[in-house]
C-alpha cells in the first residue's frame, strides 16, 4: 500500500496523525448474579464510566472497545476513569483493561506524535 497519502486520505482512513486510540475492555461477572443485576450494573456503566467520560462502547455485556465518543482519542486520564470506576463495583469478580490501541488498524503501533 502506499506510503505517500495525501492528508485528504490520511484523515479518512484515521492514519498518521488521524490514529484513533481506544481500548479494549472484558468483564468478568460474579456466578450468583441474576440477570436484573448484571442489566442494572450495564446501564450505570454506560450512563456513569462511558458516557461520563466523553466516551462509546462497542460490545457486549462481558466483552467490547471503548473509544472516544467524537472523533479523536481516548487518553490515559479517561482509561483510568474507567477502571477506577471498575474497581468499586461488587458485581465484577474481575476485569482486564487493555492498554491504549488503535482502534481502527489493532496491529499498528501507536505513533508517538
Amino acid at each position: 500500500m502506499a506510503t505517500n497519502r495525501s492528508r485528504r486520505l490520511r484523515k479518512k482512513l484515521c492514519v498518521d496523525e488521524f490514529q484513533e486510540l481506544g481500548f479494549e475492555l472484558t468483564l468478568n461477572f460474579k456466578a450468583d448474579l441474576n440477570d436484573q443485576t448484571v442489566d442494572a450494573f450495564i446501564d450505570q456503566f454506560l450512563a456513569q464510566a462511558i458516557a461520563g467520560n466523553g466516551l462509546d462502547y462497542v460490545g457486549g455485556e462481558d466483552y467490547g472497545l471503548v473509544c472516544l465518543a467524537k472523533r479523536g482519542s481516548v487518553d490515559e486520564a479517561q482509561r483510568s476513569a474507567v477502571e477506577a470506576w471498575l474497581k468499586g463495583r461488587d458485581e465484577l469478580q474481575g476485569f482486564e483493561i487493555s492498554p491504549l490501541l488503535d482502534v481502527w488498524y489493532p496491529e499498528n503501533p501507536i505513533n508517538q506524535a
